[in-house]
């Protein structure tokens, strides 16, 4: 960055405080795109630039976006137009404008949808925007595609297993399970106290999760190029899940919502959730003291000394090339890594940042349970294996399917996952 201090480096340094099946027509089956070399940072003259995200249109959110954006524009001099969708349908409407040149500028996106906007060809390459930022090398990953920079990390966290200490120490389970035997010990422990031990997804909208229990039991799920999923590894997985669902260790037609409600009610003792599923939680929850008996848990392993699961969460700002895109990109750039700003986001809205200095300050360090959030599952998170591909919403669809036809007795595991891998390979 250029050592001359200018509006923008003063900003930067001190300032205060959609679904698969649309998309996939619309990128067709490509896996990359053309992007375009960044400017350097900084050295263009501000202009107005655009700003889509699916946070201003949530109540929750908004106040804080909406604060930053007038925080940058203010000291820049300049105006940022704003659209918002639901998140639902937010990557539909994005892919729809950006395809017909009707959307420039700065957007937020779920890390899962990289692959799906970069096979475009119109996002700016961000590396020259990474450099001296602090940017934790996990976060920097999350918003990597086919190798290049196409985004910058703003909140990364994962999902993981959430539980309630209150319920474990009464059902006398373990916090702690190294294993997945162990885990099911716990499970049958708490079923015997009267709550569904496990929330766990079971129903297609989120039977996704499963494939994270899939590369617990040893599948590498996209191995090269071709979908492992009918391999034993994959088989066992879903066998087991399916003994979970036959025992009453979890239960039928729970998705995350539902979990979550379950979960604030007290009538589960373990959900997966991402961090900011919490606040959702304790609104919903009667009992004022649950938050400090959330207690994230590591995933546990087939074999002791194997390395917990987790697959990564989190939103990034990418930069469709076009009018403003300059001026775009440093917004971006401030936005997801100024320590001032990254805090008073974090203070708002309990969403990790990802530079090393702000996830090293007071207001990180003194919340609890993200803290542990991030020592405990974020530290072991990856991308999951589907999301380099266009099609990745309707790979995880096809598996959601063949799983909960597995659950309700209407196939085999082994039938049901050789037709998820055959159904997956035909995509890719």
């Amino acid at each position: 960055m250029a050592n001359d201090i200018s509006r923008r480096s003063l900003l930067r340094y001190s300032v205060f405080g959609l679904g698969g099946a649309a998309v996939l027509g619309l990128v067709g089956c490509s896996t990359g795109g053309s992007t375009t070399p960044a400017s350097t940072p900084g050295a263009a003259a501000a202009t107005d630039f655009a700003f889509a995200s699916w946070s201003l249109s949530e109540e929750a959110a908004k106040p804080a976006i909406e604060s930053a954006l007038k925080t940058f524009s203010n000291a820049e001099g300049i105006s940022i137009d704003t659209s918002a969708y639901p998140y639902n349908e937010y990557l539909n409407q994005l892919t729809l404008q950006v395809r017909g040149g009707q959307f420039a500028g700065a957007a937020q996106l779920d890390v899962a949808w990289l692959s799906a906007l970069a096979a475009l060809g119109k996002l700016v390459d961000l590396s020259a925007y990474t450099g001296g930022r602090g940017y934790t090398e996990a976060a920097l990953g999350a918003g990597t595609s086919a190798g290049t920079q196409l985004g910058l990390p703003w909140t990364i966290g994962a999902i993981g297993l959430i539980g309630n200490a209150e319920l474990f120490d009464k059902a006398g389970a373990s916090l702690t399970p190294g294993t997945i035997e162990e885990f099911e010990e716990g499970l049958r422990a708490l079923k015997g106290i009267g709550v569904i031990p496990y929330a766990a997804s079971t129903k297609a909208a989120q039977l996704k999760d499963i494939v994270v229990w899939m590369q617990t039991f040893g599948s590498p799920i996209i191995e090269d190029g071709k979908a492992t999923i009918g391999d034993d590894a994959s088989i066992e997985a879903v066998e087991w899940y399916k003994k979970l669902y036959d025992d009453g260790l979890i239960a039928a037609d729970v998705d995350r919502a539902a979990a979550r409600t379950l979960f604030a009610q007290g009538a589960t003792a373990l959900y997966d959730d991402a961090p900011v599923g919490k606040s959702s939680v304790l609104s919903q929850s009667p009992d004022a003291s649950l938050g400090d008996k959330m207690t994230p848990i590591a995933r546990p392993v087939l074999k002791a000394g194997a390395q917990p699961q987790h697959v990564l969460w989190g939103h990034l700002v990418v930069v469709v090339d076009g009018e403003g895109a300059e001026t775009a990109a440093d917004f971006a750039q401030w936005l997801t890594s100024d320590t001032t700003q990254s805090e008073e986001y974090f203070t708002a809205l309990g969403l990790p940042p990802t530079t090393e200095a702000a996830l090293s300050s007071d207001a990180v360090t003194s919340n609890a349970f993200v803290q542990a959030f991030t020592d405990t599952i974020t530290a072991t998170a990856k991308p999951s294996p589907l999301w380099q591909y266009p099609a990745y919403a309707q790979m995880e669809t096809a598996i959601a399917e063949q799983v909960q036809a597995v659950l309700i007795g209407q196939s085999s595991a082994s039938d049901a996952m050789k037709a998820a891998g055959e159904t997956i390979n035909g995509l890719i």
